[in-house]
């Protein structure tokens, strides 16, 4: 049974993880203020279409840390308390985010609205980039130490402690690390162009929206699919169910798409419905592909996040220490609270259905 609660967590965390990736594209289209942008009346535009979601993205957010924090706290003490500055820097980017709509048209106000517009374009460079390369961490690994006795030391009770300077900043000397949140910038670019193409946008604008989407595409299929290729052929963290031991197993990804068929088929139908959102409003300008794109968006991520922790895998591996790398079963909290939580879970569907309420209740409010 605990083993059953720990997969069903994994499976909710991975499906929060695809539907904060999608909802990027807020960021998206705020980092666009500036190539689409002409006139204030384009950005003010602009951000009339994409302001009124922005609270659904910091809202899933914040659903999706508590969730790690409730399932699989070992993970949520060590990452977030070790890899700080990364966690710091995304949720600094969300607070300019959230300041800049609501004092950017506010009359006297210090700053002036140029720059409220500045904070908007780095929260949407920075969010998805420092987002994208923080998850390829699952599939690289991250310099920390678990010690369980520690937490009886008087002096520092602390289970996890990482071993760098840099507290996160390290992940980007991985090349593919940095691959992979260019991949998640320019798709929640992608996706922007894709929702704004959809908006009560003047002629012009959507015409510009309409062009700038092939470049954006582009680019993102350009560091995607190197990542994907990258992914499929290196080693990974393979657990032994037996004994809990951490090795290094090659083409682990490989085998566990192989090893998971539906799991593969939510990705090849994730990658599907990506490209056809993105092909379809260049081949038909009526049709808008953006709930294409964004389904399978949400597939995509989620089938990379079920990769990198199911199948006896371990999901956040140390470079440190191989045998410290945290794993379903040595990270994920107890059968009571998994037990409670997936009671409480049981209301996802009304919450669905909020969000849906929601979504049509912003397409009326003004920005």
């Amino acid at each position: 049974m605990d083993s059953f609660l720990q997969v069903y967590w994994w499976c909710i965390v991975s499906l929060l993880g695809g539907v904060l990736v999608f909802l990027m594209f807020v960021q998206g289209g705020q980092s666009l203020l500036w190539p689409l942008g002409r006139t204030r009346a384009d950005v003010d535009a602009l951000l009339a279409a994409t302001g009124r979601r922005w609270e659904l993205t910091f809202t899933t957010l914040v659903v999706f840390g508590g969730a790690f924090f409730a399932s699989f706290p070992l993970f949520y003490s060590t990452s977030f308390g070790g890899a700080y500055w990364v966690w710091m820097l995304l949720l600094f980017t969300f607070v300019l985010q959230a300041v800049s709509y609501e004092f950017r048209l506010k009359a006297g106000n210090l700053l002036g609205a140029r720059s409220f517009g500045a904070f908007l374009v780095l929260n949407g460079l920075l969010a998805p980039l420092l987002l994208g390369t923080a998850v390829a961490t699952f599939f690289h690994g991250a310099p920390f130490v678990i010690d369980r006795a520690a937490i009886l030391s008087p002096a520092a009770p602390v289970i996890s402690r990482w071993c760098s300077a840099w507290h996160g900043l390290e992940a980007v000397a991985n090349p593919w690390n940095v691959c992979l949140g260019l991949a998640v910038l320019f798709l929640s670019r992608t996706l922007g162009c894709l929702y704004l193409t959809g908006a009560e946008l003047p002629a012009e604008l959507l015409g510009r929206c309409r062009r700038r989407l092939l470049w954006e595409a582009a680019l993102f299929l350009v560091f995607f699919l190197p990542f994907v290729a990258h992914w499929l052929l290196t080693d990974g963290f393979a657990v032994d169910p037996q004994t809990g031991q951490v090795f290094v197993e090659s083409g682990k990804y490989l085998h566990n798409l192989l090893s998971l068929p539906w799991v593969a088929g939510l990705l090849l139908l994730g990658v599907a419905a990506v490209l056809a959102g993105i092909a379809l409003p260049l081949l038909r300008p009526k049709d808008g592909g953006f709930w294409w794109a964004g389904g399978g968006t949400v597939a995509v991520v989620m089938a990379l996040l079920l990769c990198a922790g199911l199948n006896n895998t371990a999901y956040y591996p140390s470079t440190a220490d191989l045998q410290s790398s945290l794993t379903l079963q040595n990270s994920s909290s107890g059968a009571f609270t998994l037990r409670t939580m997936s009671l409480v879970s049981l209301l996802l569907p009304g919450v669905i259905a909020y969000i849906a309420w929601a979504w049509q209740a912003l397409s009326g409010k003004k920005s």
